[in-house]
């Protein structure tokens, strides 16, 4: 009878260690707080596990989990597309490529940077909850 009794204390044992780690697991990750946040040239959009992006001549898309840390800080990874004037050719292929968000959020104000594929290039836009973006897009 000790082979049942040493199997129910591990699994004891299992659930707490469990347990314990998704407690501190979750006081350092938290979603990022819903609703819309808006900047010059962005207006971000946050869902249950995802989020869309409105720039003035493109869009964006994050797939969750949209994680934050304890400090507040993210990085992201989802796609962005560049638009462009005018109506949409047939035959015109999606330009969508991927793209990292990363940034922070302190308050209600969101820093996020943007760097699109490979590049070593970057953009900053700084973003307010609950607030449209004031976006100027392409014609």
């Amino acid at each position: 009878m000790r082979a049942p009794t040493a199997i129910y204390s591990f699994a004891v044992l299992f659930v707490v260690v469990f347990s314990a780690g998704v407690i501190v697991y979750s006081r350092f990750q938290q979603g990022m707080p819903r609703g819309e946040w808006g900047g010059d040239h962005v207006n971000m959009n946050v869902g249950d596990g995802s989020a869309k992006l409105e720039f003035d001549c493109a869009t964006g898309y994050i797939a969750g989990p949209l994680s934050v840390d304890q400090h507040g800080k993210f990085q992201l990874h989802g796609t962005f597309t560049p638009e462009r004037g005018g109506p949409i050719r047939a035959g015109e292929s999606s330009r969508e490529q991927p793209a990292s968000y990363s940034g922070e959020i302190k308050d209600h104000t969101m820093t996020l940077i943007l760097k699109i594929g490979d590049s070593d290039e970057t953009e900053t836009f700084t973003l307010e909850k609950g607030k449209a973006g004031h976006i100027v897009k392409c014609k």
